[in-house]
């Protein structure tokens, strides 16, 4: 075979989506992954990085266009991650995304795969302007303070003053910041020289219309720290709550281990499924507020709890999915491993009058086993894990417990696939129900509802 060199151009029939919603097609026999390609399209692709048993590749020219394709939602699509599925309509969003749960289980193959019940996603009413929460890294770009997200695969800013996914009230609060920032000259981060102050911006807002503000700094040390709270607090009078997240140094992580309350309320409040939750500024919550409701109801009616019996709430976060549940069940019982959010999990319980549920510090897996060695019997179990999916101490106590009713709700159909060729020894799978909480995005959440074998 002649050799392929980074640059080289070829047309391309792209026959499918791969799981980050990349179009796929095939070059002299070689796997390409095409950025920016539709299925069903002919492309001129240009070969971006060659691997031993595959091709990357970006969209040249297009050719003969899909059906689905549309005028990308947002000016910055094809530069920053959170818009990929930008240039496709929503309807075809909705069917890559069951695509995707159904590719994953063919690559790990647990028992019964084939004969799975995969329901059509069930999609936003509002796929744009969505998420109540963002957060952005601050520069300064030619003498101004700038935030936004960095391009893929790199350090390098791109400003975003509006953007597709994001709630218009944290956009505004995030430019007016950055004007604040600019006028009092505090010092930005400088990623070069490891020098300056402000990092990142972390703005999250609710239904009420109220805004929880972070600012991550370089050091315990923030500048005209007074000044800025005056201004915030006169200016932008939507942000309730202003804290400081010091994170020192060259990190890959956006947050530090130390966070101080520097202006008004120490929580942000929050209304689901008809109950009350206090959100500390590292709190986590879905960022879609509508679609999170229909995935906890889709929870809800999955596990279809008796009121004699104890539930497990597993990776619980500030106790949502739980404590939605306690009026159904005779005891909740869940584990965290963010002290806040432990916190935060009992205060919502006694804020929303639930005496039944309660959450201990922990990681799941050692958490689990401990209440099993001690007698409690788990009658129904509930997870949802973070992206790397459930820990195989985890699923060995389940194994161990045997809950008659068992829901996984999934972030990454890729982990959830490969938990199930476990999960799968003892459980049956009756459906999997896909659901977009991401629109404009590859990610896909899944609740799957298990029955004893």
């Amino acid at each position: 075979m002649d050799e392929i060199k980074i640059g080289q151009r070829f047309p391309l029939t792209i026959k499918r989506q791969d799981i980050n919603g990349n179009g796929i097609g095939y070059y002299k026999r070689k796997i390409t992954f095409v950025e920016g390609a539709l299925p069903q399209e002919v492309v001129v692709a240009e070969v971006t990085a060659i691997h031993d048993r595959y091709l990357e590749a970006k969209t040249h020219r297009i050719k003969t266009s899909s059906p689905h394709r549309v005028k990308p939602i947002d000016p910055n699509w094809g530069k920053v991650g959170g818009v990929e599925l930008g240039h496709m309509d929503y309807g075809a969003q909705l069917n890559f995304k069951r695509d995707v749960v159904s590719q994953s289980l063919a690559k790990y193959k647990p028992a019964g795969w084939q004969h799975y019940d995969l329901r059509a996603t069930l999609g936003a009413k509002n796929p744009l302007h969505y998420r109540n929460k963002a957060q952005f890294q601050v520069r300064l770009i030619d003498g101004h303070v700038r935030a936004g997200l960095y391009a893929p695969n790199s350090h390098d800013l791109v400003p975003l003053t509006e953007f597709a996914t994001q709630k218009p009230l944290t956009m505004q609060i995030i430019n007016q910041l950055c004007d604040l920032l600019e006028q009092l000259e505090v010092p930005i981060y400088d990623e070069v020289h490891k020098s300056g102050i402000v990092k990142t911006l972390v703005v999250r807002e609710n239904a009420a219309g109220q805004a929880q503000l972070t600012i991550v700094t370089n050091s315990a040390k923030l500048p005209h720290k007074n000044q800025l709270l005056e201004a915030i607090a006169r200016d932008i009078p939507a942000v309730i709550s202003v804290s400081q997240n010091i994170n020192k140094g060259e990190t890959a992580m956006v947050w530090g281990p130390k966070t101080e309350l520097l202006a008004g309320a120490p929580y942000l409040m929050e209304t689901i499924m008809g109950r009350e939750f206090r959100l500390s500024p590292q709190a986590f919550l879905q960022l879609n507020p509508e679609q999170t409701e229909q995935l906890y109801q889709q929870a809800i009616d999955a596990l279809d709890l008796k009121p004699h019996e104890t539930l497990v709430d597993a990776y619980a976060g500030v106790g949502t999915i739980g404590l939605s549940l306690a009026h159904l069940a005779k005891e909740v019982r869940g584990m965290e491993t963010i002290p806040e959010a432990v916190d935060d999990a009992n205060a919502n319980a006694k804020l929303n009058g639930i005496e039944n549920a309660h959450y201990v510090l922990g990681k799941a897996e050692d958490v689990f086993p401990q209440w099993l060695a001690d007698g409690f019997r788990a009658d129904a179990v509930i997870v949802d894990p973070p992206r790397a999916g459930l820990d195989a101490g985890f699923i060995k106590a389940l194994h161990r417990a045997k809950p008659k009713r068992f829901v996984y709700i999934s972030c990454n159909p890729s982990t959830l696939a490969r938990d199930l060729v476990q999960l799968t020894k003892d459980w049956r799978v009756d459906y999997i129900q896909s659901i977009d909480m991401f629109p404009q995005t590859a990610r896909c959440e899944a609740v799957v509802k298990f029955s004893k074998r």
